[in-house]
Formats: structure tokens, sequence, C-alpha cells
């Protein structure tokens, strides 16, 4: 699949593909690595090299991306003493380890840019600038270590840091989101890139899909070009799937699409890809000026402007722009008069005529209709089966893997390998009484069985965590077998720790509580 949809993004106007490294999904148990499949690295960065396109490579090694945790490993866990995202030892360590991994495997195969390769520039971390108040000096100290240990690998290239307004130099900090065009590097001396230009907006369960007009993109495009950008990457051109556990949390679907210009499925949608297409076109029309113009802006007030890239006194470029949302706008430039649209750019080559506009689509709109399943109406012809899940030991607080005398944290203890994790515990009553279960908790679902019994359910949304819940329970004399069941679903990809402890007995109450 990787061939076909590399043609399609160059045939799209694409010079360079942009991707993530995922750390666990490359190293799933620790010092044993993965490369197979959609796994290899190597073979896609060849398959991008005969396609004749450039790459960047964003190895993190924490990347969000709405991946399972991140795409940090879940056993880092298990390391004592690790902290993560910040300056501890630990952590730095297997980031290095696992970089250095990447970087000498991609070394060996002569894939960057000076060994002849189409990789140009790299990426360590990610959106750190977005979470590191709270880690205060750790924080800067880390972000510090992070440039001197991108600068130790010498792969001669430079690097990048996306959202991180203090990236050490030479560190080019860069712009993520819907609209860059007033992003200024925190060098003069650095080019302005655009890392992740978010064409929709990923989908969770029972949200609506995401959608981003193609005017409204190509217009921020444009605006970010007219204002002496250097490069722009959609994020995401092609977001596919996330098979089996990969979605992060919590409910996040295994569609990828992004409302991307090529589908979940490869497909091209319509006019996106075509609308894009002739911004592409238009632009590189303008080549030199924006390269090597200088600059001369107009401003025409009420959001009406213009701006000239002169090279040489012979080669020029104009963008001119109406960044009013609500009016039109018709302005006159150097003796001619030009209608712009609200929220929108024209692009002219030759600071003459006009060839493209980004409210103008005339690219043909092509709709996916969503049709009613009819698989209720062809039950005939379908064959159906089931089989009950065995819960019987677990819900009576009986069995179990091991035993412990201390609180256990979900994520550490199932590394990621199950969703779920019983909790079993057991106390005896001399006498009726009624007691309170309070769970305390950053889960998603919640289950509470007693002797056999379910006595209550939680589950949350997409936004808050279950935090404290109360289950009212009544106990006879007798040995009281409490279960509960515990279900993260998938973990939180913004580097949130989400736990979920298990049972602890304190006269009337029963507590399970985070640490």
């Amino acid at each position: 699949m990787w061939p076909d949809l590399l043609r399609k993004a160059k045939e799209g106007g694409l010079d360079t593909i942009e991707t993530y490294i995922f750390w666990n999904g490359h190293e799933p148990r620790r010092r044993e690595y993965y490369f197979e499949g959609n796994y290899d690295v190597i073979r896609f960065f060849k398959e991008i090299q005969n396609a004749g396109l450039y790459a960047i490579l964003r190895i993190g090694p924490y990347v969000c991306a709405e991946w399972d945790y991140g795409g940090v490993p879940a056993w880092l866990r298990k390391i004592p003493g690790m902290e993560f995202r910040t300056n501890n030892q630990q952590w730095k360590d297997e980031m290095a380890n696992f970089t250095t991994l990447i970087v000498d495997m991609i070394k060996k195969e002569r894939l960057f840019a000076p060994q002849g390769g189409p990789i140009i520039l790299a990426q360590i971390e990610n959106e750190y600038g977005n979470i590191m108040g709270p880690f205060g000096d750790a924080g800067k100290e880390y972000i510090k270590w992070c440039a001197k240990f991108a600068e130790s690998l010498n792969v001669g290239l430079p690097w990048i840091m996306c959202q991180q307004s203090d990236a050490p130099q030479p560190m080019i900090n860069t712009c993520n989101g819907y609209y860059c065009d007033n992003f200024t590097p925190n060098n003069p001396n650095s080019p302005k890139f655009w890392t992740e230009n978010w064409l929709g907006w990923f989908k969770a369960w029972g949200k609506p899909d995401p959608h981003r007009p193609a005017e409204d993109l190509a217009f921020a495009v444009a605006r970010f070009y007219q204002s002496k950008g250097t490069l722009q990457n959609y994020y995401m051109y092609h977001g596919g799937t996330n098979f089996g556990r990969t979605p992060g949390g919590p409910y996040i679907t295994t569609s990828y699409d992004y409302d991307a210009p090529l589908d979940e499925y490869g497909n091209i949608k319509q006019p996106k890809w075509g609308h894009l297409k002739e911004l592409h076109a238009a632009l590189k029309l303008m080549e030199k000026s924006l390269t090597y113009g200088e600059v001369n802006n107009t401003d025409f007030g009420n959001g009406a402007a213009a701006t000239k890239f002169s090279y040489n006194a012979t080669v020029s470029g104009c963008f001119l722009s109406n960044a009013n949302q609500s009016s039109d706008a018709t302005l006159e430039y150097q003796g001619t008069k030009y209608f712009l649209p609200a929220w929108s750019v024209s692009i002219l080559p030759d600071c003459k005529q006009e060839v493209y506009n980004t409210a103008r689509v005339t690219t043909q709109t092509s709709i996916m209709v969503k049709k009613p399943n009819k698989a209720d109406d062809e039950a005939s012809d379908l064959k159906w089966s089931w089989r009950p899940e065995t819960l019987g030991s677990s819900v009576r607080g009986l069995g179990g893997n091991f035993t412990e005398n201390k609180l256990l944290e979900q994520i550490t203890t199932a590394v990621d390998e199950s969703d779920y994790l019983w909790y079993m515990t057991s106390v005896d009553i001399t006498h009726k009484q009624e007691m309170t279960l309070r769970v305390n908790t950053t889960g998603h679902v919640l289950h509470a069985f007693v002797n056999g019994q379910l006595v209550g359910s939680q589950y949350v949304g997409v936004a808050s965590p279950l935090s404290i819940q109360d289950l009212e329970l009544e106990f006879f004399s007798t040995t009281g077998a409490t279960s509960m069941l515990g279900w993260i679903q998938a973990l939180n990809f913004g580097g949130a720790v989400n736990n979920l402890r298990c049972l602890q007995y304190n006269n009337s109450e029963i507590l399970a509580e985070d640490a």
C-alpha cells in the first residue's frame, strides 16, 4: 500500500513525507525489537526515496499521535526510579538507547541526506513545551539535554523541536496548529517551519466525524507562505487505521481518517486533495521568488493586504489576502483591480494574473455517504455464534495470578498487555453491617462484585476520569469476598498517568485509591 499512497501524495504536489517512529511498537519489551511488516521503517524510507520524495524523521520518542500511551512503552514504569520526560537519568538512558538504535539503523542504510538518502530533517521530543511548566527547572534541563544528545548523534542534518519556544540552539523550534502564519521562530536566523497543519481532527467514539473545509485549509497554507513560511506539513495527509491495541485513550476509534486528502483506505478525497494540488502548483510557480526574494507588504485595512516577493528585479510573485471572515473585498494593486472573497488568498505568480484563490473550489466534489447497516435484514444469510466468558472464580474473589500485600497500579501490573485487571480481596464480617465501597481512580470503567453478585458499575466519557465513586454494600456475618474489574480503555496519549489502584479496607469503608 505504501507505493500507492506515496504516488498519490506526489501527484497531489507533495515533496516530502513526514513520519513518527513509535517506540512501543518497535520495543514492545525491553531490548526486544520489532521492525517487520508495518513497522519496517527502513523499507518505508526506501519507498519514499524510490518515489522521488524527501522525508522528515520525527523520532520523539514520545510522539502523542493519539497513539497508545503516546508511543511510550508501558514497561518503562517497571524501572525503579523512572520518571517520564524530565531530567531523570533512567528516562534519559532508555530514550537515548532507543533513539541511538534508530539513528544507527538509518545511518547503516545510508538514508540521511548527506549520505545520499531522502531524510532532510530530524525531530527530538514532541510538543514538550505544552506540558513542561509543572516540571520546573527539571524540564528546562531536560530540553537542554535533548538538544545536546541530538547533536551528539552526528546525523549531519538540522534538528527540530515542535511547540518548544525555548528550544536551545541549534534546534529549530516549529509550530503545530490550524494556523501558523503569525508564528515566529525563537532565532531570527531560523527558518519558519510548520510541522503539523491539522487537516481535520481525530475521531472519538460517540462524537461527530471531524471536518475542516478545503477552503479554510488552503487559506491557512497560503497565508503561511505569504508571511514568509518555509516548510509546512499536513497532519495528516493520510492517517489510515490504528490496528489492534494502538489507538490511544480514552475512546479513540481505530479509524485515523483525520478528514485527510487520502482517506483511511487510501482513496483520494475530493475536493480537498484536488484543491490542495492546485494550491501546490500555484506556489511552485513562485518558488524562486519565495526562496530568494525581498518582501514588501501593503496593508489595505479591514483585513486586506498584499505581499510582493521580488528577486533580481526580474522575478516577482504576489499574494493578495482578505482575512476578513464576513466581508468580500475589491483591491486595486499595481493598477489592476482584484476581487477577493472573504477569508481568502489569491496567488499571482507574476504579480499580474491571479491563478488561484483559496475560496474558489474548481475541483469536483465527492461525498462519502454512510448508509444504514442492513445486516439485520439479511439475518437468514448470516450465521452468528457466541460463547460466554467464564468469570466465576474471579467474580467470587477466587483464583488470581499472584498475591500482594501492597497497592498495585494497573498499568505497571498489566504492562499494557491487557485493558483489564481483576482486584480480589476478602474480609471477615462478624455481624450484619452496611459499608461503602469507595473507589478513587483515573481509569475508565469499573465493575464491582460482592460474593459473586454485581453491585455496581461506573464508566466515564472521553473528557474526565472516574474520580471518586461510592457504592453502598450490605454484608452479613460471613467472609465477604469483594472483586473489582478495572478497565482502562487504551492508555492516554497525552503523557498523563492513568492509574487504577487495588482495594484497601478501612473500618466502615472499603477504599480503592490512587497513591
